[in-house]
C-alpha cells in the first residue's frame, strides 16, 4: 500500500469511528431523526387554551394558598405528627381572628398566612413537644373571592375587601398585558342553578372615558374576570372546561376540589 493511500484508509477509519456507520454514508440515524422531529415540533405547536389557562389556574391555586391572610370564617386544620392529641381537624377563626388551641390557648390567627403561621405554631408547641412536626392546611377560604385571569400582569384571586367593579379587579392584578386585549375582556358569573353568564366588557374605552358608567359594572364574590389577547383567543370554549368550573367552586366556596 502506497503511503498516501494508508493515510487516507486511517483518516477514513476514524472517521467511521467517530461519527457511527449511519452517519459516514450521509444519512441520518432514525432515532435521532425521530427525537429531533420531535423536539422541533415541541417547539413550534402552541399550548392549547385548555392546557394554558390550566396551567395559570394551578399556578394562582399555590400562590393564593402561600400568600392568603386568613380572616373570620376560614377553617384550618393542624396536624402534630404522631400526637393525635394535640391536632386538630378543624377548627374555625373567630370574628375575632382567633382560634382555640388547648397547648397555646387563645391564638390570634387572622391576617396571617399559613406558612406564618406553620413556623409560629411549630415553634410555641416546642416546649411541650421534643421537635415537633406541624402541618396547617387552609381546608377554607371563606372571604369574598375574585379571579382574574388570562393575559394580565399576575394572573390571581383577589380578596374582595369592599365593592369592586372591572377596572378595580384588572388593575389589583397588574393591568393587562401588551399582548391583551382591553377591548376583549369577560366576566363568568354562576348563579346558584349552576347556569353560567358571560358578560363582556370594553375595558379601553373605559380607560379612554367613552363607556357608559354601567359597562363599569360591579363584581360579585365568585366571578372570574377574564382578559383574551395573543395567549387566551377561544373565549367562548372556556366557561365549559372542567378546571374553569372547579375554579367557581374555590371561588364560591373556598374549597379546592
Amino acid at each position: 500500500m502506497q503511503p498516501k493511500t494508508a493515510t487516507l484508509t486511517a483518516l477514513f477509519l476514524a472517521a467511521s469511528m467517530t461519527l457511527g456507520p449511519a452517519d459516514v454514508i450521509g444519512q441520518t440515524q432514525p432515532g435521532r431523526a425521530l427525537a429531533d422531529g420531535r423536539q422541533r415540533r415541541a417547539s413550534v405547536e402552541p399550548v392549547s387554551d385548555e392546557v394554558g389557562i390550566q396551567g395559570q389556574i394551578e399556578a394562582v391555586y399555590r400562590d393564593f394558598y402561600s400568600s392568603y391572610r386568613l380572616g373570620p370564617g376560614d377553617v384550618i386544620a393542624i396536624h402534630v405528627d404522631k400526637h393525635p392529641d394535640d391536632s386538630l381537624e378543624r377548627t374555625v377563626v373567630s370574628p375575632a381572628g382567633q382560634i382555640y388551641y388547648a397547648l397555646m390557648g387563645n391564638v390570634m390567627v387572622g391576617g396571617k398566612t399559613v406558612p406564618e403561621l406553620q413556623g409560629y405554631f411549630s415553634s410555641s408547641i416546642s416546649e411541650y413537644i421534643k421537635e415537633p412536626r406541624v402541618t396547617l392546611t387552609l381546608l377554607e377560604a371563606n372571604s369574598a373571592k375574585i379571579g382574574v385571569l388570562g393575559d394580565v400582569r399576575s394572573p390571581g384571586v383577589v380578596i374582595m375587601s369592599r365593592p369592586m367593579r372591572v377596572l378595580d379587579a384588572v388593575s389589583a392584578v397588574g393591568g393587562i398585558t401588551d399582548l391583551g386585549n382591553s377591548s376583549e375582556v369577560a366576566i363568568l358569573r354562576q348563579y346558584p342553578d349552576g347556569r353560567i353568564n358571560t358578560f363582556r366588557v370594553n375595558v379601553k374605552n373605559i380607560l379612554k372615558g367613552k363607556a357608559a358608567a354601567e359597562e363599569n359594572i360591579y363584581l360579585n364574590a365568585g366571578d372570574t374576570v377574564i382578559v383574551h389577547g395573543n395567549w387566551l383567543k377561544k373565549m367562548g370554549t372556556i366557561s365549559s372546561m372542567v378546571g374553569i368550573a372547579n375554579f367557581f367552586t374555590f371561588l364560591s366556596s373556598g374549597r379546592r376540589f
